[in-house]
Formats: C-alpha cells, structure tokens, sequence
C-alpha cells in the first residue's frame, strides 16, 4: 500500500492502460479503414474534447473554485467521454474482449483523471493514505487517552490522540480532532510544560490531513529526535465543521469558527496535556485557507497565539471578491469583516505583545500568494512585528506545504521556547 500515488510507476501505469485500452477498444480492423479515421472517429474525438470542456466549466463554477486545475484532469475526462463514444460506435461487429476494454477504459480514465488532480493537490501521497482516510483507519502512532499512560518514558517516538473536544464556549460543530505529543511528552518526571501549535488545514479538509498529507507527524518526530525528544505540542483541528465547508476559520453563517479554535481548543489542551499556556509559547500554523487562519487569528487575538506560520495564505479571510466575501462569511456584516481583514487591523493597532512574530512560506510557482506575503510583510513591519517570507521551490499544493513545514519547524520551535530549540 505504500506506492505513491504523486509520481513512479503507478501513474504511468494508468495512463499507459487506458490509451491500451481505448486503443483495443477500436480495433486493428477500423484502425485501417480509412471511412472511420477520416469520419466517425473526428466526431467521436470533438465531442470527447467538448465535453473535457464543458466539465472545466461547470466544476469550476459550480465549485466556485478560483485557484488552477491541472489539464490532465480534464484530459483524462475527454478521454472516459472518448471511451463511451467509441464503445457504442463500435459495438457492432467487436469482438468479447473489445466490448470489454470499452467499460475498463472508462474506470481507468476516471482514476486517471482522479490522480492527475491528486498530483497537482498533494493531498494522497501514497495509496495507504488514500485507504486510510477513505476507511477511516488509525493513524501512525495513534493510540487512545487511556493509553497514554501505558507508554514508556523513553518512546523515540510521539503518539496521536484523537480527541473530542467540548464545544462549550463556541457551539461550534466539528469533527474528532487530533494532538500530537512528541516523546518529551512521556518521560514521568519532570514533565515539561511544552508549547503548543494549532494546525489548520485548507479549504475541502478534514483534521487529519496534516497527518496524511502534509507528514507533519514524521517532521515532527525527526525534530524530536535531533533535541533530545523535545518539539512543540500539535493539535489538528477542525476549522470548517465539513468536508465542503469553507469557514475562514471566522465566525458566521457557518458556525464561531473562530471562537471554537480560540475558547474551545486552547483551555482544553491545556488543561487535558498540562501544556504552556503563556501566548508566547502557543502558534497557530496552517496551509492555504489554513496559512490565512493563521495570520488572522493571531493578529485578532494576540493573547493567545504569540507566533503564526502562514503557508500560501491569501491576504485576509476570502470568497471572492470583498462584497462576496462579507455576503458569505459575515451575512453582509462589514463591521465584522473589517475585525477580521488583517490589513485594516495593522492599520489601526500600534501596540503588539513583546516577542509577537510571524512567518511567510510561499512557493516560487503560485500565482498571487507570494504578492500577498509581501504586502503583510511590508504592513506588519511598519507596525514593527518581526516576520520573515521564505520562498520555496513549489506549486499551490500539499507537496509545497509539506516541504515548507520540514524548512519552519525550527522556526517555529525557537519562537515557541521548545527547550533546546535554536
């Protein structure tokens, strides 16, 4: 199961037996009558390609989604339309096993079109992630709160614990959600006190995909093993409530988001994990929406995060344009949605808590995000919040978040005071 889904032999083999496929589909006798190359196959081929656009067009605005897809989603498509067009045009007369390829064709175009999109995304590395998501499997070192007390104190290793948190201050309605606790953790005596970082995923999420997607917990793990056990407390969270939702991580419409990982999240860890609980030991760090989380929850509420990683974030909370964003996100509240839009509170707040910071991570081929990391880079800095923008080599997915994470970490670990961090 672990065979890679974003590159190696496994894609190749899709695509080579679909074109195999479509190809046994017509067979070696119309592929030599010259009626149905120059005739029947043209019309075949138009419509498979109107149709390739036709699902560009209607995903994308039925979605409302602005960032790019990648072509061979929609190649990948106009090739399973191809397969149905060609299977009836060349029914009659096919043998058993060409009857045959037409279905297969089919399944293997739309898993084809499925891991072009994944390979864009990031969001399955492997197929053991994709089995165990959609299965709803334990993750790597995840064991129960009953458990926890079971595990020896000289663990190289953190563990996962899926966690449901009470939703007393925000009524918000989320998801199991899930902390990390690195092996520093686990040792009886002495138990430090270590800090705290909130992850936050992106748009079309679920908690875990920190954990299956973005490797944080071997990243993790790898920290913990060069600072003798040592790296920060992370808790996975759920920002959105669903799959579908896309909150902003603000309260509104869609549920106190923002209340939720600000006065459910913080006092629960705390006292559960008996963690830090000083500002300036706890960050908030996330992915897209998530990097945009980030930036805004800090900036709205300093006294609980000290430090925010934002990774391809967008300038401030975003449906769109700004008279649909405060439609959706705010019920057309205007005074709310100023509240949240990072620029108009650094316009406004002059003083900062002491040691408040922030980090930029933005890949070299995104298209806006790297424009908005230096436009709040640039606010912040007038104000006089240390922050930072390191640019990587990568595209809006998870692939780049991953990767961007393994580079902060230590960043983030120093801003946190993980002992030992430098």
């Amino acid at each position: 199961m672990d065979v890679s889904l974003l590159g190696g032999w496994l894609p190749w083999a899709l695509r080579v037996a679909t074109v195999a496929l479509v190809v046994v589909t017509i067979g070696r006798r119309r592929l030599r009558d010259r009626g149905f190359l120059l005739k029947r196959l043209p019309i075949v081929l138009g419509v498979s390609v109107l149709f390739g656009v036709l699902c560009a067009v209607l995903v994308r605005t039925a979605l409302g989604i602005s960032d790019p897809l990648p072509f061979g989603l929609w190649f990948w498509l106009a090739v399973f339309a191809l397969a149905i067009g060609l299977g009836i045009l060349c029914w009659r007369g096919s043998r058993w096993w060409q009857r045959t390829a037409a279905p297969l064709a089919m399944l293997l175009a739309v898993l084809t079109a499925a891991d072009a999109l994944d390979i864009s995304l990031g969001y399955y590395p492997t197929l053991a992630d994709m089995y165990g998501e959609l299965t709803d499997q334990a993750l790597p070192q995840q064991v129960s709160l009953a458990q926890l007390g079971t595990i020896h104190g000289n663990t190289k290793t953190g563990r996962i614990v899926e966690v449901q948190i009470p939703d007393t201050a925000s009524g918000f309605q989320h998801r199991s959600e899930y902390v990390y606790l690195p092996p520093a953790w686990f040792r009886s005596t002495h138990r430090p006190k270590l800090p705290v970082v909130e992850m936050i995923g992106g748009e079309y999420a679920v908690p875990d995909n920190w954990i299956r997607s973005g490797n944080a917990i071997k990243t993790a793990d790898a920290y913990a093993a060069a600072h003798h056990g040592f790296a920060p407390v992370l808790v996975f969270v759920d920002a959105t409530g669903g799959f579908k939702v896309d909150t902003e991580c603000v309260d509104g419409p869609a549920g106190q988001a923002m209340d939720h990982l600000v006065k459910d999240i913080p006092p629960y860890v705390e006292k559960t994990f008996g963690t830090a609980t000083i500002p300036g030991k706890w960050a908030v760090a996330g992915w897209s929406m998530g990097g945009t989380c980030a930036i805004t929850l800090a900036l709205t509420h300093p006294a609980v995060f000290g430090h925010f990683l934002d990774i391809s974030g967008d300038l401030g909370p975003n449906k769109g344009n700004k008279n649909a964003t405060i439609a959706t996100l705010y019920g057309g509240n205007a005074a709310e949605y100023a509240a949240d839009d990072p620029l108009t509170i650094l316009g406004k707040r002059k003083k900062w808590p002491k040691g408040f910071s922030g980090m930029f991570a933005v890949g070299n081929q995104e298209s806006v995000q790297p424009k908005h990391a230096q436009q709040l880079s640039s606010a912040l800095k007038k104000d006089h919040i240390p922050n930072q923008i390191w640019t990587g080599d990568g595209k809006h997915s998870w692939v780049f978040a991953q990767a961007a994470f393994v580079q902060e970490l230590p960043w983030l670990a120093k801003a946190v005071q993980v002992p030992g961090a430098k």
